[in-house]
Order: C-alpha cells, then sequence, then structure tokens
C-alpha cells in the first residue's frame, strides 16, 4: 500500500513539474477557476443584496455555506480530475497499459496530468470559508474546527465517490460524460443554496440524492439552525461518514467494473 503511494506521488510530481513548464498557462488556468466559482457567489451577492435573506439565511451564513461546499468540491476535483480523461484514455486503449503495470491503474489515471484550473476552485474556496467563518455567528472551538475539516472532506467523498461511479461505467459504455457532468451540474447548482427554499419533494430529493449533505446540513449543525428537512436533526453531523461511505462504494464498484473490462476494441 505504501509503496503505491509512494509510486502515486513520484508520477504526480513528474506531471505537475511537467505543467509547471508553462508558467503563464498556471496562472491563468488557476485564475479561470477562480473566477468562474466567483461568478457563482456574486448571483447568490445580487439575491441577498436585494431581499437582505432568503429563508433566513443572511449573506454571512451563505457565504459559509457556499465556502464550505466550494472547498468540498475542490477536495475531490484536486486528486480526481483526471476522471475527465477516462473515455478517452478507454477508446484510445491506454487502460490497457495500466493494468499490465504493477501500479494501481486508478493510481496511473490520476497522475497522468495536472489540471490546474482546479486549482482554483481550491483557493477560491477556501479564501471564501475563512472569510465567512470569521464573520459568522459561530463560536470556533476546537471540536467545530475539526468537524469543519470533517465535513470539507466529507463533502468532497460524496461528489468524488458519485464521481468515480459514473467513471467506472465507461468500462462498458464509453458513453459516461453527459451523466458526469449533470452530477456535477446538481452539486454546484442546488447545493449553493438553502435546501429549504425549495419544495418539499425537491428538498427530499436533494436529501437522497444527497446533494443537502454537502455543504447545507454540516453548515447548519455549525450555525444551530433547524435544516427544514424531512431528515434528523443529527444529519449533518452524519455526513462525513456518509462520505466515507458513498467514497468506498464509488471505488468497489470501480474494481469491479475494471475486473470486467475487455478493451474498447479500437
Amino acid at each position: 500500500m505504501l509503496w503505491q503511494l509512494r509510486a502515486g506521488l513520484i508520477l504526480l510530481g513528474g506531471a505537475f513539474r511537467a505543467t509547471a513548464q508553462y508558467r503563464a498557462n498556471i496562472f491563468s488556468n488557476m485564475a479561470a477557476g477562480a473566477a468562474f466559482q466567483t461568478v457563482g457567489l456574486i448571483g447568490l451577492w445580487v439575491i441577498l443584496n436585494r431581499f437582505g435573506e432568503v429563508a433566513g439565511w443572511t449573506m454571512s451564513d451563505v457565504a459559509l455555506m457556499y465556502g464550505l461546499r466550494l472547498t468540498a468540491h475542490a477536495a475531490w476535483a484536486v486528486p480526481l480530475n483526471q476522471l475527465m480523461e477516462i473515455e478517452h484514455q478507454v477508446r484510445e486503449g491506454l487502460i490497457d497499459r495500466y493494468l499490465v503495470r504493477p501500479v494501481n491503474p486508478l493510481v496511473q489515471l490520476l497522475t497522468g496530468r495536472v489540471r490546474l484550473n482546479v486549482f482554483g476552485d481550491l483557493a477560491a474556496g477556501l479564501i471564501l470559508l475563512a472569510v465567512a467563518a470569521s464573520r459568522a455567528d459561530v463560536d470556533w472551538t476546537p471540536a467545530r474546527l475539526a468537524f469543519l475539516v470533517l465535513a470539507i472532506l466529507g463533502g468532497g467523498m460524496i461528489e468524488g465517490g458519485f464521481q468515480l461511479g459514473l467513471a467506472a461505467i465507461s468500462f462498458r459504455t464509453l458513453g459516461t460524460s453527459e451523466m458526469r457532468f449533470t452530477v456535477d451540474t446538481i452539486f454546484n447548482l442546488y447545493g449553493n443554496y438553502p435546501a429549504k427554499i425549495f419544495s418539499v419533494p425537491g428538498q427530499i430529493a436533494l436529501s437522497v440524492l444527497p446533494v443537502a449533505f454537502v455543504a447545507y446540513l454540516p453548515t447548519c449543525a455549525l450555525l444551530g439552525r433547524d435544516s427544514g428537512l424531512p431528515l434528523p436533526d443529527w444529519a449533518g453531523y452524519a455526513a462525513p461518514g456518509l462520505g466515507l461511505l458513498i467514497a468506498t462504494g464509488g471505488y468497489l464498484f470501480w474494481r469491479s467494473q475494471l475486473r470486467n473490462y475487455q478493451g474498447a476494441g479500437s
């Protein structure tokens, strides 16, 4: 296990050094990623500036949730961003090469290239989260800070587990990009707003998917708010554990599909 990790770090270091040869590209891609995420926050600010609050949530509350969601998104997008290349890798027969090498095929896939725009997501998320946390009405005890870190990791594992599972279907169909994009859009679009503003069917859908567990429910737990969802009060604290279950399920599904992989036939 440790040597697999070491091999992955070596491969990732090589990919990063190759990307770092183009310094202007580094900053432009990171800036593009940060700017894209900032646009969404500006949209929320316009709404809150017009109405003052949304479902009882102030700008500080929403900013905390937005920062948590964006950082959680980056927590999976930074290490797993190469999943978007899975269809190309299968179609070109590159997965076949991975299977005859001693390093885990998933490690080889994820370390083949570094996409810098996701680091813009990470930077924007951390900055926003730090600013929002300083303004939020939260007593930041060591326990709450620890929960915040776990919530970020849990939210990242929820999104990442779904993306990994959907990417694994590429070993069967090659056509998963639309599904992965749709899931990513749902998390990014509906995860930025307090879930209680939606109708009851919408609230149930966001609980089952489970978009609400990425940022909304953990933020409710930190702020001491009632989520308004048909879930128990402790649901927000269960987000990290749920994330671990989904990530584990996604990886096990990946392994099962990889065992049945027979090549793209190209």
